[in-house]
Order: structure tokens, then C-alpha cells, then sequence
């Protein structure tokens, strides 16, 4: 069963490069805080803008190693807390990637990604895993993400996406899985 298609999410782009790792995007030193409190020092130390002045929208390009380091949530959890409607990059960590999509947070692959301008207008179509940079019309192609993890995206994360699949499960709606 396939997620219902939406439009895709628009914002501005904000691009970085390689290797931007969970330290950058939740640093160690506010890991003590709640969520809000380290949103607000993201990307502080490549970006000192970043966390002030991305709306809910937009979308983050980046190079290769997205997310490599530690095992944080709070790296994934910033972005989506910030509003960050989606991370665009050539390449995710493996534990940055499962991490992302586990609270809901989308991700694509794509191999273009330095081509978008910073502060262009972008739209991001997960149903179709494309990438419209609105300022040259150009589109581009990314991975495409398996229909069962833009569901998971769509119910905000795996937990809810288990919360709502338990629910049908107990109204009769769906079948029970096999163990």
C-alpha cells in the first residue's frame, strides 16, 4: 500500500558541504538540555545563522557523510524541531539515515546536490524523491525512498507510524503481522 501523494514541501535552500557530522548539528555541550535549547546552537559553528534564521520549509543541501559521528537522535531531532522539512544530501551515515526517518524527519540522496544555490527557492516532492531548484526550473533526481518509510514519515515518525498501525490493528482495519 503506497503513502497518499502532497505537495511538495517548499523553503529556501541552505547549502553546506562534506562530512557535517552530529557534533555540528547537536553539539555536546547543550546535549543536557532539552531539544529546544539545542536546536538553537545547530550548525552554530559552520553557520552561525542557521538556527535563527531557517523556516519551517526549508530544506538543507549538504555533500557526502551527512551526519557521521555518534549515534545522537538529537542530531535528526534538531532539524525537524527548526522545521527543516527536508535534508537533501550526495550521502548519510548509516545511523544518521535510520535516525532521520525514525522521527520523521526525510531525507533524500542526490548526487547534485551542490548545485542548488544558497537561499534559492526549492521544493522537495518525496512521493516522486525529486528536487525542484524554482529559481533555474532545473529538477533534480534523487533515490527513491520505499513507499512503507514516506508512510513512516508522513505519521511523523516510526513511533506514531506503529501507534496508528496498532490502532487499526485493534479496530479490525489491518492485518496483524506475522511474528
Amino acid at each position: 500500500m503506497s503513502a497518499p501523494h502532497t505537495a511538495p514541501a517548499t523553503g529556501c535552500a541552505w547549502v553546506f558541504g562534506d562530512d557535517l557530522n552530529t557534533d555540528l548539528l547537536a553539539p555536546g555541550a547543550y546535549m543536557k538540555f532539552g531539544i529546544a535549547e539545542i536546536a538553537r546552537h545547530c550548525l552554530e559553528s559552520v553557520d552561525p545563522r542557521f538556527a535563527a534564521e531557517v523556516r519551517p520549509g526549508d530544506i538543507v543541501f549538504a555533500g557526502r557523510n551527512f551526519g557521521a559521528g555518534s549515534s545522537r537522535e538529537q542530531a535528526a531531532e534538531v532539524l525537524r524541531h527548526l522545521g527543516v522539512a527536508c535534508v537533501v544530501a550526495r550521502s548519510f551515515s548509516g545511523i544518521y539515515y535510520r535516525n532521520g526517518f525514525n522521527l520523521g524527519l526525510p531525507l533524500l540522496v542526490c548526487p547534485d546536490t551542490p548545485t542548488v544555490a544558497a537561499g534559492a527557492p526549492v521544493a522537495c516532492d518525496l512521493d516522486r524523491a525529486r528536487v525542484h531548484d524554482l529559481a533555474t526550473g532545473r529538477v533534480l533526481a534523487c533515490e527513491p525512498i520505499p513507499a512503507h518509510l514516506v508512510a513512516m514519515i508522513r505519521d511523523g515518525g516510526l513511533l506514531p507510524h506503529l501507534e496508528k498501525r496498532l490502532a487499526a490493528q485493534r479496530a479490525g482495519h489491518a492485518p496483524t503481522p506475522n511474528p
